[in-house]
């Protein structure tokens, strides 16, 4: 536990840092306190049970966490360090904390004193909030040769965005990869597609797809395309497509079919329906699967996957078409699409994915991306610096 609070002089309510059960850590992001944070699915108590070779923590702080007087929240996994006793600690896309608060030591001093007790010798947090935006129709007129997004001015930059980045700076935290943009060091993707959904109809998301959309979602319609939402019956057949996209796109996510059964079981069994699976049906065949997952007011399509055969009908379209309708219904505020490539290069092959996206007319969001820290002492960073070479030979 921590530690008094004091600030400009004067002493605020104590806030202490400590474990806290499952049920504890669910019902904080409930409540309104806790829903207004936007925890993703990966700051979710059952994303522990998907990440098979990492330990878990539980950790809350506030004026009493075990009793749920709490004001944020954290899933924290640990992975050894081979040959060592000492521990990588990784908060994904975390902590729960409002990262607007001006007195961000007060949770985050706690929080890293925490691990390091614990025998972690370095941290890695994926704060919050957006850095910049770019709408579609911008990024569509500037597309070419050698081009990337850092090199478009931006919409929009997030003032809270930066200011967070220059605090954690101010105390030693490195951004992992580049400042460039590229997110190449982040293990979640720094640039997500999104589209928002607050305030608007069904009408207005059919007006906003642009023309190709439109009528690539007509088209599977008039095909005799159907849309169900499968179970995990299906996982196997959505791994069997995956691999087929893998292949034929030129990326390799390296998770095993176990993987998609724990993570569709650990989710759904933490709150029904959270994770599900969409499947695109055409003349007895499965033509392609999406999944997607809801927290809150949030909404993902996390993983999508598509046969070689039949793409004339596109299955795809008409499968986001029904997702963004769903999550639409379900009151979400955004319909989050996840990763897209930072390069606006219409000849590399990666822009094939940002391209279909911008389709939506949605916005491109760079996130903070995410930063790291080695904690106090000589042998915590020497085995830091052990660790980035580990890595990077790996």
């Amino acid at each position: 536990m921590s530690a008094l609070l004091v600030t400009a002089g004067q002493v605020q309510e104590t806030t202490r840092l400590g474990a806290i059960t499952a049920d504890t850590y669910r019902a904080f992001l409930a409540s309104p306190t806790g829903a207004a944070l936007g925890a993703g699915y990966l700051q979710c108590p059952s994303w522990a049970r998907v990440k098979e070779g990492w330990q878990a923590q539980l950790l809350g702080w506030g004026p009493a966490p075990q009793t749920g007087r709490l004001s944020g929240v954290a899933l924290v996994l640990l992975r050894r360090f081979p040959g060592t006793r000492k521990y990588f600690a990784y908060l994904p896309e975390g902590p729960v904390a409002d990262w607007a608060a001006p007195g961000i030591d007060d949770w985050l001093t706690p929080l890293l004193h925490h691990l390091r007790a614990a025998g972690a010798f370095a941290v890695r947090i994926g704060p919050s909030p957006a850095y910049r935006r770019w709408n579609a129709a911008r990024l569509t007129s500037l597309t070419g040769p050698g081009r990337r997004l850092a090199d478009v001015l931006a919409c929009e930059v997030d003032p809270l965005g930066t200011a967070v980045a220059e605090r954690l700076r101010a105390r030693g935290w490195r951004r992992c990869g580049d400042d460039g943009g590229s997110g190449d060091g982040d293990a979640q993707p720094r640039h997500v597609f999104q589209v928002p959904l607050a305030g608007r109809t069904p009408d207005d998301l059919w007006a906003g797809l642009n023309q190709e959309w439109r009528r690539n979602v007509r088209r599977a319609q008039k095909s005799g395309v159907e849309i169900v939402v499968g179970s995990a019956a299906e996982l196997p057949e959505f791994y069997r497509l995956l691999r087929i996209t893998e292949e034929r796109d030129g990326f390799r996510l390296g998770r095993s079919l176990a993987y998609y059964q724990r993570q569709y079981e650990a989710l759904n069994a933490e709150e029904p329906g959270r994770m599900k699976l969409y499947l695109a049906r055409h003349q007895g065949d499965i033509l392609a699967a999406h999944t997607m997952i809801t927290v809150g007011r949030r909404v993902w399509y996390q993983t999508g996957a598509s046969a070689n055969h039949r793409r004339e009908v596109r299955p795809s379209n008409a499968l986001q078409w029904r997702m963004l309708l769903d999550a639409h219904a379900l009151g979400a505020d955004v319909y989050d699409m996840r990763g897209v490539p930072s390069t606006l290069d219409p000849n590399v092959r990666a822009y094939g994915l940002l391209r279909w996206k911008l389709g939506t007319r949605g916005r491109v969001v760079e996130t903070l991306g995410e930063w790291e820290t080695p904690l106090g002492g000589t042998a915590n960073h020497t085995l830091y610096r052990a660790f980035k070479a580990y890595l990077a030979r790996r």
